[in-house]
């Protein structure tokens, strides 16, 4: 028996708001239309998407809810031709709008009202595990 992850616009909004850190009816918004350009698939072409529209996917993309992938197609005449897609990860999405938005470790300043944020304020906020490199010295 195959179980399909089923995401709502509930779980997308929920998620949104958690992990990009903005109010629950602006992550609807966002979600909503995430959702019509989807419909009912999971996977959808990247032409579809206005430049505009497009940096909504790259931000979810980067919060781990969307990731791309492309198709490589030999055409009659011997040229390569490349499609892109947008595809959900729904199991991630699910997870993320089961969490809480204080589970994630990150520092909200109001655009509206400006806030004296102090270095010990944003060194706070920066995980244990992100303070490691990776990089050689030397």
């Amino acid at each position: 028996m195959i179980f399909m992850t089923i995401i709502t616009l509930d779980d997308l909004s929920k998620a949104i708001a958690n992990r990009v850190g903005i109010d629950i009816e602006e992550a609807r918004r966002d979600a909503g239309f995430v959702m019509d350009i989807f419909g009912f698939d999971d996977r959808v072409i990247d032409n579809v998407l206005d430049p505009e529209d497009r940096q909504l996917f790259y931000i979810l993309e980067e919060e781990g809810m969307l990731t791309t992938e492309r198709e490589e197609t030999t055409l009659y005449d011997g040229r390569e031709w490349r499609t892109h897609y947008w595809r959900l990860k729904k199991d991630t999405i699910a997870r993320y709008s089961k969490e809480s938005s204080s589970d994630r470790s990150i520092l909200l300043v109001d655009k509206k009202q400006p806030k004296n944020v102090s270095d010990d304020d944003i060194y706070n906020t920066i995980e244990d595990d992100m303070w490691t490199t990776t990089r050689k010295i030397g």
